[in-house]
């Protein structure tokens, strides 16, 4: 049971670095098992090229569209946006810096895969195989045939051995090029963290024990929410079958769900931990608390509107 405890409790400290490298471990799986499976280079001049590019491309683009999908902060954005213009949708530049992080975040598992598939190299060299600007530099000083032979080098089929070895060629490109976006993106992501850090408005401790806030009022919620939610049932469906009136039950109105439910905004005179305790303590002062002046979005903040009575939004 100990050991139970401390496996939860690493999962609970270290949920975000767990949820990516699984992400990752999941996206590279899913790669060599198209790579190895489902991959077939049809070697031809015609389809090398698009074919190669649907591989590698199109899974990146479906992954990155998943991660807005399973971010809670895109539903958190966008539910109960409709078509009007409402300060909880996001304007301008705090809009754009919300759209930007939620960029990079999803940005993760198609970068991930383009990796992989770069360093195994099959896509690419299909690809690569199929492309007339790049037979022209690659078949220079070779034989006359090799650009229509160099479609057929990804299946082993080129009858000129000096223009199936450029197979050795492509693999290299196609790995270099792997690397090249490894490195880059670990760069960014380092300056991209050192720079939000260096910008954080509040310290190191302050961090620590804000994200332990957040996790138990959204415990504390969840476990409400349950006790009123089913208070509320029990009440309706009794009044239903004995044809009485229910008593009152005090629910939020939608105004203060929608007031809660907006994008966290962050205020150096009146630190608040979530809009929970943002609504809770000005309530009474004005009528909205969406949009302060003052109020500025934190990149480093983030982890703020992560959080949810669910962590996965229900579709």
């Amino acid at each position: 049971m100990e050991k139970f405890q401390a496996v939860l409790d690493l999962h609970l400290k270290h949920h975000s670095a767990l949820g990516y490298g699984l992400v990752t471990l999941l996206t590279a799986g899913g790669e060599r098992i198209f790579s190895a499976v489902v991959f077939q280079c049809p070697c031809s001049a015609a389809w090398n090229l698009p074919y190669g590019l649907v591989f590698l491309l199109v899974p990146a683009l479906a992954l990155f569209l998943l991660g807005y999908v399973l971010s809670a902060r895109t539903w958190r954005l966008i539910t109960g946006c409709g078509c009007r213009a409402r300060a909880s949708c996001g304007s301008g530049l705090r809009g754009s810096l919300v759209c930007a992080q939620l960029s990079a975040a999803a940005a993760l598992a198609p970068l991930t895969w383009v990796a992989v598939a770069l360093l195994g190299g099959a896509f690419y060299e299909c690809a690569a195989s199929g492309s007339a600007v790049l037979a022209q530099r690659l078949c220079l000083h070779r034989d006359h045939n090799c650009a229509a032979e160099l479609p057929l080098v990804p299946c082993h089929q080129a009858k000129t051995s000096d223009v199936q070895d450029l197979l050795k060629d492509l693999k290299a490109q196609s790995q270099v090029l792997g690397w090249i976006l490894i490195a880059a993106v670990i760069i960014i992501l380092l300056i991209f963290t050192c720079v939000s850090r260096c910008l954080s408005p509040v310290s190191f401790l302050q961090l620590k024990f804000w994200k332990i806030y957040l996790e138990k009022e959204q415990q504390i919620l969840k476990s409400k929410a349950t006790e009123h939610a089913t208070e509320l049932a029990k009440e309706n469906v009794k009044c239903f079958f004995e044809g009485s009136h229910p008593k009152e039950c005090n629910t939020p109105s939608v105004k203060e769900w929608q007031q809660i439910s907006s994008l966290y905004t962050f205020n150096q005179k009146d630190q608040y931990y979530s809009m929970l305790h943002k609504y809770v303590n000005r309530k009474e002062k004005t009528h909205s608390i969406r949009s302060t002046e003052g109020d500025t979005v934190i990149p480093v903040l983030g982890f703020v509107d992560s959080t949810g009575i669910n962590s996965t939004p229900g579709l």
